[in-house]
């Protein structure tokens, strides 16, 4: 993420966005598998990682637990939650070469537009070690724009996403749909992919 008007947002709502998902993410069927899939004591990241409740479970579960966000105010959050390395930076920044056991991208790249999308997915693969699990998730729709909170968003369809995702040399393993109300009060079509390097 690197609009700065999508980050103003998470900077102002960050306690209230922290409030909207604080339910039981160790209940969440897809977190669950993602921890399932990555080696005992494994090293993940989470790309976007908010306030850090995925992240917190992870590191519950015994993993190492690195976790990136542009907002200053979420790292802060995520920060707090014992295990979780957080540290501020936007998804253009991740350089690393196979680092992680696996890499989670909960509804935090439908923040990046159309054109760096493929790059961070490259970025993501080179992260990952071999055969390294990486999980998606992304509003499903058509176009970009702001919400009405005025947060940059970027749509995909079902078919189109699992293309770019492949294309970035990921196979796609099992998806899942959904829907579920954002910050912004409206509700979302969603699509999850988990897949490996």
């Amino acid at each position: 993420m690197s609009d700065q008007d999508t980050i103003s947002v998470y900077n102002a709502q960050a306690a209230r966005y922290a409030a909207l998902t604080d339910e039981d993410n160790s209940a969440d069927p897809q977190l669950t598998r993602f921890i399932q899939s990555v080696p005992q004591g494994g090293t993940v990241l989470d790309i976007g990682c908010g306030p850090g409740m995925s992240a917190a479970v992870m590191a519950q579960s015994g993993l190492k637990v690195e976790a990136i966000d542009a907002s200053t105010e979420m790292v802060k959050l995520a920060a707090k939650h014992p295990g979780v390395v957080a540290q501020q930076a936007a998804f253009g920044e991740l350089d690393a070469t196979e680092k992680y056991h696996g890499v989670w991208a909960n509804f935090s790249l439908l923040h990046a537009n159309r054109r760096d999308f493929p790059r961070h997915l490259a970025a993501i693969h080179k992260a990952l070690k071999p055969n390294g699990v990486f999980y998606i998730a992304m509003k499903l729709g058509q176009g970009d724009g702001p919400d009405r909170l005025g947060r940059y968003y970027c749509y995909y369809s079902e078919d189109e996403l699992k293309q770019i995702v492949q294309d970035a040399g990921f196979t796609v393993i099992e998806s899942y749909l959904g829907s579920g109300t954002g910050l912004d009060g409206s509700v979302s079509d969603w699509i999850g992919l988990a897949t490996h390097a």
